[in-house]
């Protein structure tokens, strides 16, 4: 059997999601009417030899049990949530959790960082992964970019034939390759082996320090587990024999900001058609009361959560979510959005390229528009679109438009390129600014 390991960092983490992991964790976020990790755990599911999930993280355990107990009831999988006492890095959680993860004596385990969104290719993966020779301990699924945006992921240069990886670099500062790491492994038992080493040498360095900052902790606050995987693993593995890497040609993103959402549930709702074409509303959604058999129009491809309540005269789609309880009134259009739970949209509202928190209320005949620059499809970082929030000028890019939980928006008013916090209640109309 094996198992896989499913990274989610912790509430000090996704600053960047801001103002759409206030109120939600990151990995919870909705994206295609599922939260992000629950696409991971269908991934997995699809692994006939997989027997456990475990995600790992800091955020409360309160805040995860729910999710968790869902998950357990939905699956015939056990799934569980381990909690960091403290962050502890993207390899330390997996070394201080190391018997659970060995428990029933698997071949191998998975790990999945959180923050990525990909048509997961895992059982090839694994049939790579098993090909290797008998020293790989860790195998990365890899994508190509274009040679601007590498630098921002780890880079590596490794044998085409073989997939024996010689160099990896993690975020270079000039260009390596490519080649970049997508946040998906498969790895050997016996890496635990290799990370008792790095913890041990930590241990040794951090006790003959002059300075302990607090127990357990070197000056710079960082406990004595806090491991990264990809600089203090898989970097030295590189050209060793030990560490191998797959080049996929499937969709993969990172959502790092906000308005990757955007790009990612338009994915997650293409592939929907493969896997879940019941998740799709292309052929007809549930009216309002009094609508009869009329059917709004739709452009594929658009999830409509059943609880949601549509109007006839409503368009919406392409590349639309609608969450739970939400009310659509009469002559809305929406697209290239996702709309979440409990929102209400009124009579004749424009929604185009934005997120709507969850809560919240938009009047009659506005407007809430985005206007980002869609990358060409042609290229390979189109498959990974992840815009900054802001330019090099440090002004708010040309992007899509968020509104947190609960913000009121008046009636005919207008939203373009903006950022609402939660529970605003707003007077007027904004262009390009952010409402604090």
């Amino acid at each position: 059997m094996i198992k896989a390991v499913i990274l989610v960092g912790g509430p000090q983490k996704g600053t960047r999601f801001r103002p759409l992991s206030l109120d939600t964790p990151k990995p919870l976020f909705p994206v295609a009417g599922r939260p992000i990790i629950q696409h991971h755990i269908e991934a997995c599911l699809r692994l006939p030899e997989l027997k456990e999930i475990l995600i790992i993280g800091y955020y409360p355990q309160t805040q995860m049990e729910n999710f968790v107990a869902d998950m357990q009831n939905l699956y015939s999988i056990n799934i569980r949530y381990l909690q960091e006492f403290t962050s502890l890095g993207t390899a330390g959680g997996m070394y201080h959790f190391r018997d659970q993860i060995r428990a029933g004596n698997p071949k191998a385990f998975f790990v999945l960082n959180g923050d990525v969104c990909a048509d997961f290719p895992l059982q090839e993966l694994y049939n790579f992964h098993r090909q290797c020779p008998d020293s790989a301990l860790v195998t990365i699924m890899s994508t190509e970019a274009t040679r601007q945006q590498a630098v921002h992921y780890g880079c590596l240069v490794f044998d085409r034939e073989t997939g024996a990886v010689s160099h990896y670099v993690e975020k270079p500062s000039s260009y390596v390759s490519t080649f970049i790491n997508c946040g998906v492994y498969v790895c050997s038992m016996d890496i635990f082996g290799k990370l008792a080493e790095i913890f041990h040498s930590r241990v040794q360095e951090y006790n003959g320090t002059n300075y302990v900052g607090i127990v357990g902790s070197n000056g710079n606050g960082k406990d004595q587990g806090h491991i990264q995987w990809e600089q203090e693993v898989l970097t030295p593995l590189a050209g060793t024999d030990k560490l191998y890497a797959m080049p996929v040609p499937n969709w993969w993103s990172q959502l790092k900001t906000a308005g990757s959402a955007i790009y990612a549930n338009r994915h997650y709702l293409e592939l929907y058609r493969k896997t879940h074409p019941e998740r799709l509303a292309n052929a007809g959604v549930k009216q309002a009361e009094g609508d009869g058999n009329l059917i709004c129009t739709i452009y594929p491809d658009v999830h409509i959560h059943p609880s949601a309540t549509v109007h006839h005269t409503a368009v919406l789609g392409p590349n639309v979510s609608i969450g739970p309880g939400v009310s659509i009134g009469p002559g809305v259009r929406i697209r290239e959005s996702i709309i979440l739970e409990n929102a209400i949209i009124k009579d004749h509202t424009l929604i185009l390229h934005s997120i709507v928190g969850r809560g919240s209320t938009i009047g009659q005949w506005s407007r809430v528009e985005g206007t980002p620059s869609d990358p060409d499809p042609n290229k390979p970082f189109a498959k990974m679109e992840n815009p900054p929030l802001f330019n090099k000028e440090g002004k708010l890019n040309p992007s899509i438009t968020i509104l947190g939980c609960f913000v009121q928006v008046p009636s005919e008013k207008i939203l373009l390129n903006s950022i609402v916090l939660p529970h605003k209640e707003l007077s007027r109309s904004f262009k390009n600014e952010i409402i604090l």
